[in-house]
């Protein structure tokens, strides 16, 4: 590389300046200014409400009751309640458990085409970073936070991404100063990038398919050496806790079998899961028969083709995370609502599966409306409100925390003059443990401004009338 000539070293060195402060510029005014929640103090009670636990029937004229950030009573009859408690009317509401966003990166994109306000990646690395915990990156100032819990979505799964192995998820709830006050699940699981089964052959691709499949095979066999070698040190660190700790390998030794050291053996329980984004049916499969064969547990992102090998994920008990409803259709000889009925087909299959929103991450608040397009394509109301509370809470590990509203979990909780899955449905009240969260953000502020700059104007016009 030939050097930089002297006289263009000072112009250089003064955009680089004048660049950075336009990063630092854009970083300041990308802070959300909402001030956080304070914990809860004392015992709640919400009253009069009809309450949708999503785990059972939905009570009429209910309560619910949290104290400490916890529930710890749900049904019909209010019990005599002690002087302390605060009883909040919510008569003619409903009461939801907050949403949960089961695929999302928010806290760690903020402006996509800004590269400094991304952190989705590690910068410099091979694309085998498992070491990565997607919660520490979290922006807890992120002005994306406030907009997307103002619908209602209060707690996410957060993706790594870049990479054929870019680190772990973490789950975390939208209201905290830090991003360990936010975490709900330190490492949910360790994300996996599945190679492209085929060549792409579309008009747009500028690669051969000789190269295609080359790059195909080398993250494959990147993949699975990454196995090979977690399986052995962890087998190793068995025999001899006294193994020098490489941080790579262990942290995916909670994603192995008790058997890691053979490479084989049954997913247990206690294992962590492995979430690999594939799509296609060769890709899904191929991915599947991985994990069965390394003894993993498999949750696979992604899934347009999931329907096409139900059987395959039912026999290995696979769950499948959908990246949203509100796409065109994957082929061009697919029906044109082909993404509208992929929850209502996993349904009826009796595969396992959650709802994400699949849109960028400034519009994670859409999550509900993506839940909605499937309601109106055949997939049940019920069914639609449980893929993006319950049943994400469950693929992401966190069911005992969140998706529902029961006694003993975290007291996350929407109050709605209506069905989350409406457009028309306000949003009146938000509680992340227990904690009353502040509803407005800049867009809420931005509206003000603006009614304020037309009332203004009226004001203005009526007085020169005179």
């Amino acid at each position: 590389m030939r050097p930089i000539p002297r006289t263009l070293r000072v112009p250089l060195a003064s955009a680089a300046l004048a660049l950075g402060t336009l990063g630092a510029t854009q970083r300041a005014l990308a802070q959300d200014l909402v001030v956080k929640a304070p914990a809860q103090t004392s015992p709640i009670a919400l009253t009069g409400a009809t309450i949708h636990p999503v785990s059972g029937p939905a009570i009429a004229n209910g309560y619910v009751l949290f104290n400490e950030g916890r529930i710890v009573g749900v049904g019909e009859t209010l019990p005599r309640l002690d002087k302390s408690i605060k009883v909040v009317d919510a008569k003619g509401r409903h009461i939801y458990p907050g949403l949960v966003g089961a695929y999302a990166q928010t806290g760690l994109v903020e402006i996509g085409m800004v590269r400094a306000s991304n952190d989705t990646a590690e910068v410099g690395s091979n694309g085998i970073t498992p070491e990565v915990r997607a919660c520490v990156a979290v922006n807890p100032d992120s002005t994306l936070i406030p907009v997307t819990r103002s619908n209602g979505v209060l707690s996410i799964g957060v993706y790594p991404a870049g990479g054929v192995i870019p680190g772990r998820v973490s789950v975390i709830s939208l209201d905290g100063w830090t991003w360990e006050s936010m975490t709900v699940k330190d490492v949910a699981g360790l994300a996996v990038n599945w190679p492209q089964s085929r060549p792409i052959t579309a008009w747009w691709m500028d690669r051969s398919e000789e190269d295609q499949l080359k790059d195909i095979r080398q993250s494959m066999l990147r993949i699975e050496e990454a196995f090979a070698s977690a399986a052995a040190y962890a087998g190793a660190r068995t025999a001899d806790p006294a193994t020098p700790i490489d941080v790579r390998w262990e942290s995916m030794r909670s994603t192995l079998p008790a058997t890691a050291k053979d490479g084989a053996g049954a997913p247990s329980a206690s294992q962590l899961p492995v979430f690999i984004a594939a799509q296609d049916y060769d890709q899904i499969t191929s991915a599947v028969e991985f994990a069965a064969k390394q003894g993993l547990r498999c949750v696979i992102v992604g899934g347009r083709d999931a329907p096409l090998c139900a059987d395959l994920l039912k026999r290995h008990n696979v769950g499948v995370i959908v990246q949203g409803t509100l796409r065109m259709p994957r082929r061009d000889d697919s029906p044109y609502d082909e993404a509208y009925t992929l929850p209502m087909r996993l349904e009826e299959a009796g595969v396992k599966w959650c709802l994400a929103s699949g849109q960028e991450t400034a519009h994670e608040r859409n999550l509900p409306y993506s839940a909605a397009m499937a309601a109106a394509y055949g997939l049940g109301v019920d069914a639609a409100i449980r893929s993006i509370t319950l049943s994400a809470a469950e693929l992401l590990g966190v069911a005992d925390q969140l998706g529902s509203i029961e006694p003993g979990k975290r007291a996350t909780l929407l109050v709605t003059d209506g069905s989350p899955l409406e457009l028309t449905t306000k949003i009146e009240a938000a509680y992340i443990d227990g904690k009353l969260i502040d509803l407005s953000n800049k867009q809420t502020e931005l509206e003000k401004k603006y009614r304020e700059k037309y009332r203004q104007q009226q004001t203005s016009g009526k007085a020169a009338a005179k």
